[in-house]
């Protein structure tokens, strides 16, 4: 197995890791944030967009949680309370949360633009409230939409799939992990069913950032939304982490994240008029092709020393780079807004951007989380205590 020495920031009997999966969680994160600098210049039709599939790699992150989350946990419940679940889940996720919010705070009234109608009228006091509000991951009502986009989380918008992983980690340890194999398979059927009825009326699944919005298009509550897409790639890779033993892949980083990049890059498929076409590309990739990618990152190894580096450095960045980088992508969206900016005259900022946020992200987990984590573990899950 393509395992890592465990890190000095994880839990005393921490399994190791599968190392490729790691730094496929990496090569997502970096196509997102390629996705949404590419998303500026849209003009809010998804239809333009370049990297017109690199939303979904939040749906490729949920089976990867569904598969670590079982691999990890599912033979340790006989040593391990509900209590000692929970504090692991969050000292491993929380702290680049309030992390992304802190920065999202920071750089707020610098996205002011016409794109974002409630920023110039905010006043700090309602900002740092958000801000509060977003350290808890609770999302925000309408009332406190301070940006004029409607999302949970107006300071960190990306903020919306940690809420709902929240959400899956919470339902799994009260009661899936309890599911035998052949209820969770149900499960994974009637949730595939409702994810291919989404993509399949809607022609996507961009979505799921709103409380209290429905989707213009198809009439969907967004919290609805949200729901369809953590579910199925979930339980989908909960169930793969059970039933599946990895095997043998030569050079799996490679063919792995090249598929990755290909799937999450292909352009939109079909008109206005055949919206159903992308739709059944959207579920492909959700339903088939995303856990066999993650079946094959766990059947591989790293051979060279280089490749190890490089996977390592892309699992290290790839959850800060996720939650942190999305106040830059504001900033940017607002300089294009107010400077009327075409791709071409905003290439030496894309590239700023980018470079900036990977930066950001690695310093982010080298000289915060990581120290955060470990604090945090030596001070609420000393060695020997699960509970």
């Amino acid at each position: 197995m393509n395992s890592t020495n465990i890190s000095s920031s994880a839990f005393s009997d921490s399994k190791s890791h599968y190392k490729i999966l790691d730094a496929l969680r990496g090569v997502a994160a970096i196509l997102v944030v390629m996705f949404h600098i590419m998303e500026t210049f849209t003009g809010g039709d998804n239809k333009k967009q370049i990297i017109n599939h690199g939303y979904l790699a939040v749906d490729f992150f949920f089976v990867l949680s569904g598969f670590v989350i079982g691999y990890a946990y599912d033979d340790r419940w006989n040593k391990m309370s509900l209590k000692g679940f929970f504090k692991r889940r969050l000292i491993r996720l929380h702290p680049m949360i309030i992390m992304g919010m802190i920065i999202g705070a920071i750089t707020f009234y610098w996205q002011d633009s016409a794109w974002f109608p409630n920023i110039a009228s905010t006043p700090v006091w309602k900002m740092i409230l958000v801000m509060f509000i977003g350290f808890t991951l609770l999302p925000v009502p309408i009332s406190l939409d301070i940006r004029g986009w409607t999302e949970m989380h107006p300071l960190n918008g990306p903020a919306w799939s940690l809420f709902f992983e929240y959400i899956a980690n919470i339902l799994y340890a009260l009661f899936v992990r309890k599911f035998s194999n052949k209820v969770l398979a149900f499960f994974v059927f009637l949730f595939g069913i409702a994810f291919i009825h989404l993509a399949v009326t809607k022609g996507e699944v961009i979505g799921g950032w709103s409380i209290d919005q429905k989707d213009p298009v198809t009439g969907y509550w967004e919290l609805y939304i949200g729901f369809v897409r953590l579910l199925y790639p979930f339980f989908a890779g909960l169930l793969l982490s059970r039933i599946v033993k990895p095997g043998a892949f030569n050079n799996a980083f490679l063919w792995s994240s090249l598929l990755l990049i290909v799937v999450l890059s292909i352009p939109r498929i079909g008109g206005a008029e055949h919206i159903w076409m992308n739709g059944l590309y959207v579920a492909l990739c959700v339903i088939l092709i995303f856990p066999f990618i993650v079946y094959v990152g766990a059947s591989g190894e790293l051979k060279t020393n280089s490749a190890s580096r490089l996977a390592k450095f892309l699992g290290d960045i790839s959850y800060p780079l996720y939650i942190i980088h999305y106040p830059l992508i504001y900033m940017f969206t607002g300089w294009v807004a107010n400077h009327n900016a075409t791709f071409e005259q905003s290439i030496p900022r894309v590239v700023l951007l980018l470079v900036s946020s990977i930066v950001i992200a690695y310093s982010g987990f080298k000289f915060y989380d990581v120290p955060v984590r470990k604090w945090l573990t030596k001070r609420f899950m000393p060695a020997g205590k699960n509970s």
